[in-house]
C-alpha cells in the first residue's frame, strides 16, 4: 500500500533554503525594475536609454556589480535543488515522482505564460518550467555528475555569443540593422516602446507579445534556457553536498565564500570598465563584454549562497531570519506581486509613469515594494500555511484542494 503524497508541511522545510529563496526573490527587483520601466533595450545596454550620468550610473553600476544575474542565479539553483527534494520526498513514501513532477512543471508553466502574455514579457517562470522538463532526467545522478553536467549546460551560452561576436563582421547589412535595433534602437522604435507600455492593457499588447515570444524561444534557445537549466543541474548538486542546507561547517562557508567573492567581484568590475571603455559597441559588449558578468556572476553568487549559510548557523532562530524565510515560502506569490504594483505604476492601466522614471528613482520603488513584501508576507503567513498562489499551485499539483489555514 502506498502513502498519501502532500506538500511539504512547514515543520519539515529546510529553513536555510527559505531563507535563501526569499532573499533571492527579494533581489531579483533591483534588476527587473528596469525592464517594469525603461524600454527593453535599456536591461541590456544602460546606454540605450536614460540618463546615466552622477547617481543614475553609480545605481547601474552597483545594481551590475552585486545584483544582475545573481539572484536569478540563487534562484535557479534552488528550483533544481528543490525537484529533488520533492521528488525523494514522494519516493520515499512510494509514490512515483514522475506524476507529480510533471503536473506541478505544467501548471507552473501556465501560470508562466499568462503572466507573460497578460502582464510582463520578462516573465521567468516559463523559462523554468521548460527547463524542468529536462533537468528532472538527471535528479538520481551523483553530484559530481551533475555539477560537471551543469557547468557544461551553463557554457554553451558562452560558445554561443562568441561565435555570434566573431560572426559580426560577416552579417550581412540587414541582419546587423536588426540586431543593432536590439541593442541601441531608434528614436522611432523607442517611442513605438513607450507609447505602447503607457497606453491601456490591449494597446500594451503590441510590445508585450511579441517580447514575450521572443523570450521564449530565440532567447531562450540560444541564452536563458543553458543559463536556467545548467544551474538547476548545479542547484541540485550543491542539494545533495549539503551546501544549501548549512550543513557544512563554518570554516567550510567562510573558505568558499572568499572564493566567491575574491574571483566574481573583481571579474565581473572589470566587465564593466572595458565595457564603458569600448563604448558599449554592439561588436564588443553585446557578445564579449557579457561575458564577464555571465561567469563572474556564479562565483558572486556563491559567495551570497555561502553567507546566507553562515548566518542561518548562527541566528536560526532570529526573527530576522524568520521574516526572510516567510518571504522564501511564498516566493512564487512574492514574485508576481511586484508585477502587479510595478506595471500598475509604469503601465498606462495605471500611472503611466513607462520610460520617465530614472534608475536612482527606480530604487526607491524598490525599497517601497520590499517594505511592503515584507510587512504583509509575516502576517499573511500567521494565518496561512502557503501563499495564495502557492496554494493554488499545490492544489493543481496533488489534484486535491489544500488545507490553507495555519
Amino acid at each position: 500500500m502506498t502513502t498519501k503524497v502532500a506538500p511539504v508541511a512547514p515543520s519539515e522545510r529546510i529553513i536555510s533554503m527559505d531563507v535563501l529563496r526569499g532573499i533571492a526573490i527579494l533581489g531579483i527587483l533591483i534588476m527587473n525594475i528596469q525592464s517594469f520601466s525603461m524600454i527593453g533595450a535599456a536591461y541590456i545596454n544602460p546606454t540605450a536609454y536614460g540618463d546615466l550620468t552622477g547617481m543614475n550610473k553609480w545605481v547601474w553600476v552597483l545594481s551590475h556589480v552585486f545584483a544582475d544575474q545573481k539572484f536569478m542565479t540563487i534562484f535557479s539553483i534552488l528550483y533544481g535543488a528543490g525537484i529533488v527534494l520533492i521528488t525523494r520526498k514522494a519516493e520515499s513514501k512510494g509514490r512515483l515522482a514522475v506524476g507529480l513532477h510533471y503536473r506541478r512543471t505544467f501548471w507552473l508553466l501556465v501560470i508562466g505564460l499568462m503572466h507573460a502574455y497578460l502582464l510582463w514579457y520578462g516573465d521567468i517562470l516559463v523559462t523554468y518550467g521548460l527547463c524542468a522538463l529536462v533537468v528532472f532526467l538527471f535528479r538520481k545522478a551523483s553530484p559530481r555528475k551533475l555539477l560537471i553536467i551543469g557547468l557544461l549546460v551553463i557554457s554553451v551560452a558562452s560558445v554561443l555569443y562568441f561565435f555570434f561576436g566573431w560572426s559580426v563582421s560577416y552579417m550581412p547589412t540587414e541582419a546587423y540593422q536588426e540586431t543593432m535595433k536590439s541593442w541601441k534602437p531608434g528614436a522611432e522604435l523607442i517611442d513605438k516602446e513607450i507609447s505602447a507600455y503607457q497606453g491601456g492593457w490591449m494597446t500594451q499588447m503590441s510590445q508585450r507579445v511579441p517580447a514575450s515570444f521572443l523570450f521564449q524561444t530565440s532567447i531562450f534557445l540560444i541564452w536563458f534556457g543553458w543559463r536556467a537549466g545548467g544551474l538547476m543541474l548545479v542547484g541540485m548538486a550543491l542539494f545533495k553536498w549539503g551546501l544549501l542546507t548549512a550543513e557544512r561547517s563554518k570554516r567550510f562557508y567562510v573558505t568558499l565564500m572568499g572564493v566567491g567573492f575574491g574571483v566574481g567581484l573583481p571579474v565581473v568590475t572589470i566587465g564593466v570598465i572595458r565595457n564603458f571603455a569600448a563604448g558599449w559597441s554592439l561588436e564588443y559588449s553585446m557578445f564579449f563584454g557579457w561575458q564577464f558578468n555571465y561567469w563572474g556572476s556564479l562565483f558572486v553568487s556563491l559567495g551570497y549562497i555561502c553567507a546566507v549559510m553562515l548566518i542561518c548557523k548562527h541566528l536560526s532562530n532570529s526573527k530576522i531570519i524568520r521574516l526572510f524565510a516567510g518571504v522564501g515560502r511564498t516566493a512564487l506569490t512574492n514574485y508576481l506581486v511586484p508585477t502587479f504594483i510595478c506595471t500598475t505604476i509604469f503601465y498606462g492601466h495605471g500611472l503611466g509613469l513607462f520610460g520617465q522614471v530614472e534608475r536612482s528613482q527606480q530604487m526607491l520603488i524598490v525599497i517601497g515594494v520590499w517594505a511592503l513584501q515584507l510587512l504583509v508576507t509575516p502576517i499573511w503567513m500567521r494565518y496561512f500555511k502557503f501563499g495564495p498562489v502557492e496554494w493554488l499551485w499545490r492544489s493543481l499539483t496533488y489534484l486535491k484542494r489544500q488545507p490553507i489555514r495555519n
